[in-house]
């Protein structure tokens, strides 16, 4: 299965669909944009961000459009917000295993952590 993500929104308890994210693949401080996509209806993606075919090792970064998610959903957020994109770098070493990197995420928290 690759390279997969899903975002939920703790603070209404739901899937975050319509979140903007976008994938980068990394070298130090430096970042290719692979892709931009935006969530569906589950708060995921409509097919694997890669599957075990294209996944490569090496280091990446998914960043997630927090602060225009919740103000799409009509949350008033304080200028600046306190979370406006949450970037998250990780590292892929077994291209024969799938990565899941979900997120958890309010307007002012956020949790992740290697899935299943």
């Amino acid at each position: 299965m690759g390279l997969s993500t899903h975002v939920l929104d703790t603070m209404h308890g739901c899937p975050a669909a319509g979140m903007a994210i976008a994938l980068y693949s990394t070298q130090g401080e430096q970042a290719t944009l692979i892709k931009r996509l935006v969530l569906n209806h589950d708060g995921r993606t409509d097919a694997p961000l890669f599957d075990n075919n294209s996944l490569r090792t090496g280091t990446y970064r998914l960043t997630f459009d927090v602060a225009a998610y919740f103000k799409a959903r009509g949350v008033v957020l304080p200028e600046p917000n306190f979370l406006d994109r949450v970037s998250l770098d990780f590292g892929i070493a077994h291209v024969d295993q799938h990565y899941h990197v979900p997120l958890l995420v309010s307007p002012w928290s956020y949790s992740t952590y290697r899935g299943s």
